[in-house]
């Protein structure tokens, strides 16, 4: 943390939604800071609000109550700062791997010759160079989730968040990406919060498991993961004698019988 602030500060957050039955309370008074470099993977039972949360964050709604800083700066809407990754890779079909990459750019009109550089060393730092004029269908699920991974880090954002964001591969393909994907966030030294249902890959990815009640969601409690292992990439972790205890005691707490 820069002079001991967060890169994000979730203050005291809630939101309610007006639905035909009456009023709904998603999430209630969420406090969460995350510092740089750190991954937080956050868990709870089905519609404890956990996207809900990633959405503010995102600035793609507004909370009821409270607030989100990121660099101690209030998000008010969609920004740059928030680089956000959905359960599919949302790549065109019609458009080849660079012009997928390079969508959000074109968007926010920063595609100069210094982006356009940056987004070339990503491409060929993290194995995609040789596709880059393939078309998404001519790719695996694994390389598409790489090249929508990249598509976020063009636009260089602060932090990622990343909401079920391996959920659409089969299992074996799952577990390779977010292998991949966890070094890269750690090479480009990104901030990041993770969704999932998935309580082995939120142990095994993060640095913090957040575990929310549910619904309203709020903050049930969290655990600071320390994993003894030699490898220290999500599947490697998956092996330290301290995964199945911190698995153990998560589930308890998951009230997934709800």
């Amino acid at each position: 943390m820069k002079d001991n602030i967060p890169t994000v500060s979730i203050q005291n957050v809630s939101m309610k939604y007006q639905s035909p039955e009456g009023e709904i309370e998603a999430i209630k008074n969420i406090s969460l800071d995350v510092a740089q470099g750190e991954f937080i993977s956050i868990v709870g039972p089905s519609g404890s609000g956990k996207s809900t949360l990633l959405n503010i964050i995102a600035g793609l709604i507004k909370p009821s109550a409270g607030k989100v800083l990121v660099n101690n700066k209030e998000v008010t809407g969609p920004t740059s700062m928030v680089g956000y990754m959905p359960q599919s890779d949302q790549l065109f079909e019609w458009r080849t791997i660079w012009q997928n990459i390079i969508l959000g750019l074109e968007v926010q009109r920063k595609l100069n010759d210094e982006n356009k550089a940056f987004v070339e060393k990503l491409i060929k730092d993290y194995g995609l160079y040789e596709f880059k004029d393939k078309y998404p269908s001519q790719l695996s699920g694994g390389m598409r989730q790489r090249a929508a991974l990249i598509r976020t880090l063009a636009i260089k954002p602060e932090i990622l968040l990343l909401d079920e964001a391996f959920s659409a591969l089969d299992y074996q393909t799952r577990l390779i990406v977010s292998d991949e994907v966890k070094q890269i966030i750690q090479q480009e030294n990104k901030t990041s919060l993770l969704v999932t249902h998935d309580l082995s890959e939120a142990i095994s990815m993060a640095d913090k498991v957040v575990i929310l009640t549910k619904r309203p969601g709020t903050i049930k409690s969290a655990y600071n993961i320390s994993l003894t292992c030699d490898s220290k990439t999500p599947l490697g972790c998956r092996e330290a004698p301290e995964f199945r205890e911190y698995f153990n005691q998560i589930w308890k707490e998951l009230d997934v019988h709800v």
